[in-house]
């Protein structure tokens, strides 16, 4: 526990502090917005175990032909079904203060620390988040100005040499639609979360002014986004503990996260909240805030099969 003292206007003498500004200023706190785009998985909460196991139906095939002749029966198909569970966690955090420091503060301490208590959880499990988005197998790498290679197996094998560009988007946008039939994140778009040195590579790219010809700003729907490019949303995360600013060779590239329709879930069994001990020990001399929750997040299709893999991540070896 931090200790609370006053301390001296200067290094000698006996000048003390006999006012403060009347405004208490925080350390800035990184914008959070990849939590949003999990999906609450249902049927989870007090007294279900310690996982969720979610049924997945895989495709069925496409026959060459379901034309049928006037004598013919129906065929029958089969269909494929797997799972993947989802283990929930506990989480959480806190901080110890004084009566003393309560007491003797012109602010209100317990509030400062329950304010800065939240803005850590919104953190922590941003990055929680941004984990189960960069378990998906398919990763894109950028070795050009225009192209790149894809890794399948969720291991990135190759240095990337270049940031990220407008057509580089169009190729993980091709393979989204095309190779793997990722359904859209809302039925008709994409979404990209890009740390903020990805977004300038693209924002840099000359080709992405044209785009922005015809975006309208008022259409901007999620927080951080900054634009529209081959149907694909792009919302920037300046938080570099979930997406890193220094990736590839001299730190050349940003990281990025591609995805559509039910890419990760998110199962809870208890809501993060704030929680107040007000006597941790000594008659209530010492006091403490902390924030808990029993959840946990999981990528719901964890291969690169067409047709079931939902995040193309942009990163390097």
């Amino acid at each position: 526990m931090a200790g609370y003292t006053w301390t001296n206007d200067q290094a000698d003498g006996v000048l003390k502090n006999s006012a403060l500004s009347s405004e208490l200023l925080k350390a800035s706190v990184a914008d959070t917005v990849i939590q949003p785009f999990c999906r609450i998985v249902a049927g989870f909460g007090r007294r279900k175990g310690e996982s969720l196991t979610v049924p997945l139906i895989k495709n069925i095939a496409e026959p060459t032909s379901a034309e049928l002749g006037e004598s013919d029966r129906i065929p029958i198909d089969t269909y494929a079904h797997s799972s993947v569970a989802i283990t929930v966690k506990e989480w959480g955090r806190g901080v110890e203060y004084s009566h003393r420091a309560e007491l003797l503060n012109i602010f209100d301490l317990a509030d400062a620390i329950q304010g800065t208590l939240r803005d850590q959880m919104k953190l922590v499990l941003d990055t929680a988040a941004a984990a189960a988005f960069k378990a998906a197998k398919i990763i894109f790498i950028p070795t050009s100005l225009s192209g790149g290679t894809f890794d399948t197996d969720g291991t990135p094998s190759t240095q990337a040499t270049q940031n990220l560009t407008v057509q580089h988007v169009q190729t993980i946008r091709d393979y989204l639609a095309d190779s793997i039939h990722c359904p859209p994140w809302n039925g008709r778009e994409f979404v990209c979360l890009a740390s903020t040195k990805a977004l300038r590579g693209i924002k840099q790219d000359p080709l992405f002014l044209a785009w922005r010809q015809y975006a309208d700003p008022q259409a901007a729907f999620f927080r951080g986004e900054v634009g529209s490019i081959e149907n694909i949303r792009f919302v920037e995360v300046n938080h570099v503990n979930a997406l890193s600013n220094a990736k590839g060779s001299g730190s050349v590239l940003g990281e990025a996260l591609f995805f559509g329709k039910d890419a990760v879930g998110m199962v809870v069994a208890e809501d993060p909240e704030l929680r107040a001990d007000v006597n941790v020990g000594d008659f209530g001399r010492q006091k403490a805030v902390a924030w808990y929750g029993v959840m946990n997040y999981g990528l719901l299709w964890t291969t690169a099969n067409d047709g079931e893999a939902r995040v193309i991540r942009v990163s390097s070896s």
